[in-house]
């Protein structure tokens, strides 16, 4: 098993434009969005506290979903379409062992960006660093999970690596919407936020974690049960060749 997940990192550094975008982007965009001093100002419409504080927790949300939805399952709908995972079924190496490597390397990737972001944010900004790190780590395990088992999902149900890509994306905008990437949470109507709150990975449990209390245990319960579902109806559903 370690032999598959060192070769599978091999394989995630090769993929350097997606790799490097997956581990380095939200805290470029950090970045970029603290060098705006008007994002920097301390805002009632975030509580008091300043655009970027507010936001960290968005840049998560992209980290997760861009690795859960964008990465994981076309590799993993590439590998059954070009017969690795047929092959492998003949050798006593079971495939569902690449699979767990895949999901140890990106969620590795995940830890790695999350773990940067801080840094950027607390060395560059001031950013504190999460209130709660427990109910952070708890909020990145359980949304992550749910994440990537949508992912899953799509790259068992997907007749092919491209269309494996193009149904991700498609779940990949709805989860950065709802999430409050492209827009504040505040601006968006308060079903939508509602709805952010409860969709995987969970910005309001990331959020609350980062610059709150502990996450509610509601936003967690309902992460870890669409990541049992969706971890399920893949496991039922996904196809080696």
């Amino acid at each position: 098993m370690v032999k598959i997940i060192e070769i599978e990192a091999r394989l995630f550094l090769r993929d350097r434009l997606n790799s490097l975008f997956a581990v380095l982007f939200p805290s470029l965009l950090l970045l970029v969005l603290g060098a705006i001093p008007a994002l920097r100002t301390p805002d009632a419409n975030f509580g008091g506290q300043r655009f970027i504080d507010s936001y960290v927790s968005a840049l998560v949300v992209f980290t997760l979903v861009f690795i859960g939805l964008q990465r994981l399952p076309a590799v993993v709908a590439t590998y059954r379409e070009k017969g690795v995972l047929r092959r492998l079924a003949t050798t006593p190496m079971h495939p569902a062992r690449l699979l767990a490597g895949q999901l140890v390397v990106n969620f590795v990737a995940v830890i790695l960006s999350v773990l940067l972001l801080m840094l950027v944010g607390y060395v560059v900004f001031g950013v504190d660093l999460p209130h709660h790190p427990l109910g952070l780590a708890c909020a990145v395990v359980l949304g992550g999970a749910g994440t990537f088992a949508l992912g899953l999902v799509i790259a068992a149900l997907a007749p092919s690596a491209r269309a494996a890509g193009g149904w991700a994306t498609v779940v990949f905008m709805l989860l950065m919407f709802f999430g409050g990437v492209y827009l504040p949470r505040f601006m968006l109507p308060s079903v939508i936020q509602a709805i952010g709150s409860y969709t995987p990975p969970g910005v309001e449990a990331l959020q609350q974690a980062w610059l709150g209390t502990a996450p509610d245990w509601r936003h967690l319960a309902i992460m870890g049960l669409v990541s049992l579902v969706a971890g399920t109806v893949a496991a039922k559903t996904f196809r080696w060749e």
